[in-house]
């Protein structure tokens, strides 16, 4: 099992940028599918961004594509979310998770261990 801690959320104004980290612990990253999800208040959690093991492959949600990039360093056990051109809509908590799979994929069920989360927000 991966412990997963989040950080670098917010809150920004509209057109901001955020990095946020998320950094493991406990298990071997290395071997992991790492994904990024957000939940807004009163909305389900939804997929963000997703990358492959080794970083050869990466997916996104529609409409963070070309606004956000999900990169990893497995030297540092750590995941990274870098959201540029930030708007209200992109408003949530935002959660990482581990997936000890090879396949990459969008599915909140495909992931086994999840982060508690940090909050971002946008102000227009």
């Amino acid at each position: 099992q991966v412990q997963l801690v989040e950080s670098g959320g917010g809150l920004v104004q509209a057109g901001a940028s955020l990095r946020l980290s998320c950094a493991a612990s406990g298990g071997t990253f290395s071997s992991s599918v790492m994904g990024w999800f957000r939940q807004a208040p009163g909305k389900v959690r939804e997929f963000v961004a997703a990358i492959s093991r080794g970083s050869a492959s990466a997916v996104y949600e529609d409409s963070v594509k070309g606004r956000f990039l999900i990169s990893r360093d497995n030297a540092k056990n750590t995941a990274y979310l870098q959201m540029n051109s930030l708007n209200p809509e992109d408003t949530a908590v935002y959660y990482c998770a581990a997936r000890r799979s090879f396949l990459v994929t969008k599915s909140l069920s495909g992931y086994d261990d999840w982060g508690q989360g940090t909050q971002v927000t946008v102000s227009s």
